[in-house]
């Protein structure tokens, strides 16, 4: 990420969340089409929206789109309204500079009409330059309570493709594949045991997942079940 020099934050993207550690049930359709729409030079269309509920993997989606975009020497930031709503609206001034902007969590402004002005202006400025963006949020664009008619418009004009919840084997899978690319391995039993005895939400899961890795750093001790027992319980 370059040219954030407006931006009163300290953005950090996790090194883990890549296209190639994102686990989908779908195979890689979403992937291939957010990589396919972050490399395309035309400007058929400008804008792609990713809907679904908490813990489908939004954010991780984002995080691995800024990550493409840095590969290909572009320009790319990743922002979330958690974050944005709480300041003022020109934040977003000349954010139109950067080839890609991805922002999270658009439900957040459903109430907002100062933010959701800004957002849709943004999007206006970005098309103007030939840039892109990619927003998130957990529901389709007019579900969003979003009370400004023109920016649920302009979402619409771009692609859109929700994100389904991953079954529990799949939520294994995805647990073993986030554990491979932190250079550590975890089993199916493994995988299973966090499944059934921590929250299905993807989210917890890899927190725990963290406090795992760190803990086994420290202990210099494999991931397995009794240490997990003792780690998180």
């Amino acid at each position: 990420m370059t040219k954030t020099t407006q931006l009163p934050l300290a953005v950090h993207l996790p090194d883990d969340e890549t296209f190639d550690s994102f686990y989908c049930s779908d195979g890689g359709v979403i992937k291939a089409q957010l990589k396919a729409f972050i490399e395309q030079t035309d400007s058929s269309t400008n804008g792609f929206y990713l809907f679904g509920q908490s813990g489908v993997g939004k954010s991780h989606l984002l995080h691995a789109s800024c990550a493409l975009a840095s590969e290909l020497k572009l320009n790319s930031l990743c922002l979330s309204l958690s974050e944005l709503k709480h300041l003022s609206v020109d934040v977003l001034n000349d954010l139109e500079q950067i080839d890609l902007v991805c922002l999270d969590d658009l439900h957040l402004i459903a109430g907002d009409t100062v933010w959701q002005q800004g957002i849709f202006d943004l999007y206006n400025r970005l098309l103007e330059n030939n840039k892109k963006i990619i927003i998130a949020g957990n529901n389709s664009a007019n579900s969003l309570l979003i009370t400004l008619p023109d920016l649920v418009s302009r979402i619409g004009w771009g692609l859109t493709e929700q994100i389904k919840p991953l079954s529990d084997a799949d939520k294994v899978k995805a647990i073993q594949l986030r554990s491979k690319f932190r250079g550590i391995e975890i089993n199916e039993e493994t995988g299973k045991f966090l499944l059934n005895r921590l929250s299905r939400d993807m989210n917890s899961l890899v927190e725990s997942l963290d406090i795992l890795d760190k803990a086994s750093i420290r202990a210099q001790r494999k991931i397995t079940i009794p240490f997990i027992k003792e780690t998180l319980f």
